[in-house]
């Protein structure tokens, strides 16, 4: 049933140029011949499917409208008896969904949908919790023997809290031909400012050179633009003496437990003191290049190259005392935190 589709449409020399050209392509005549008759035949199929009593919703719409027209018919000898039977002609089927009736109606909100959708929440900061960690690591535990001397060095800290207040406790010292040349221990406070930065103040306790002393002191460490670990405390200790003390660290991974780690740390006094061989101004800086292997990620075994040098008059009082100003030596040691 339907008109006959249009006979094949030709292919002429420019097709045949196109197609190799990347593939062929219809004539806008060919396709507009094309789409003439899809039109046409899809226009016969649904005026066939429209005059089909039993097809689909237009036989059912024109089946129900007869069924109604007999009721109304009957409506002037039975009264309400046709209008029963039209209902019941159709009883079978459910009532059509509306805007404001839907199938299946959405059940109102309760006091307890409202609660699990918005929980009360117990902390104001979601990186405050109550939970307390311990955390130690030995950054530098190192050795190194050169012409002058054998010696050892160590540099430690740790801490025990939450993210936000913790308790810190660090340690650095070296000691050289036997003898202890410098050791402290600082004990701090530390609480987070920032998602990067914690502010330090406590107590530090130096062991030597020289006869102990004590300080108090306040600082900030933290993680710096480009990844640069920082940390910069200021101290202030007994007669009226003041002291500056600064690291800048950074780790480059050239692989996944290849890691080299620049280091830089300097300290600056207010006043001399030159029965522990400090004079006022910059006293020392040192440089370190360290290339660690992390046999694990607790435990990396390194060798580097440290440099060391005192200024002003800090390296004059060396000179007196018989040492020199400044040192270059290979370390080796380890690193681990647990």
């Amino acid at each position: 049933m339907g008109l006959p589709l249009p006979p094949a449409l030709p292919h002429g020399s420019r097709d045949d140029a196109r197609s190799e050209r990347g593939g062929r392509r219809m004539s806008a005549r060919h396709c507009r011949q094309l789409a003439l008759a899809v039109a046409m035949t899809t226009a016969v199929a649904g005026q066939a499917w429209a005059q089909d009593p039993h097809s689909g919703h237009a036989g059912h719409a024109q089946h129900a409208a007869q069924d109604d027209h007999a009721g109304h018919v009957s409506h002037a000898d039975h009264g309400s008896h046709g209008s029963n039977d039209d209902h019941g002609a159709h009883g079978n089927h459910p009532a059509a969904a509306t805007a404001g009736n839907p199938a299946s109606p959405i059940p109102a909100l309760t006091d307890a949908d409202r609660a699990a959708a918005f929980p009360v929440l117990r902390n104001h900061h979601a990186h405050d919790t109550p939970e307390t960690n311990g955390y130690l690591l030995f950054d530098r535990l190192e050795v190194w023997d050169t012409d002058h001397g054998s010696g050892q060095a160590w540099e430690a800290q740790g801490w025990y809290g939450g993210d936000i207040h913790r308790l810190w406790l660090r340690s650095e010292g070296e000691r050289s031909g036997g003898t202890t040349e410098a050791a402290n221990l600082e004990l701090l406070y530390g609480r987070s400012v920032s998602p990067w930065w914690d502010v330090v103040a406590g107590l530090r306790h130096d062991f030597a050179p020289g006869r102990s002393q004590d300080w108090v002191g306040i600082g900030v460490q933290g993680l710096a633009p480009y990844l640069f670990e920082v940390s910069a405390t200021a101290w202030l200790g007994e007669s009226g003496r003041s002291m500056l003390a600064m690291e800048v660290e950074y780790e480059l991974l050239l692989t996944n437990r290849l890691i080299l780690q620049p280091r830089f740390e300097a300290s600056v006094h207010g006043k001399a003191d030159p029965a522990r061989g400090t004079g006022s101004g910059l006293s020392t800086a040192e440089a370190g290049l360290r290339l660690r292997y992390e046999v694990t990620r607790q435990f990396a075994p390194y060798l580097g190259l440290v440099h060391e040098r005192a200024f002003g008059d800090t390296a004059d009082l060396r000179r007196e005392a018989g040492e020199s100003g400044r040192d270059t030596h290979l370390v080796a040691g380890f690193r681990f935190w647990f």
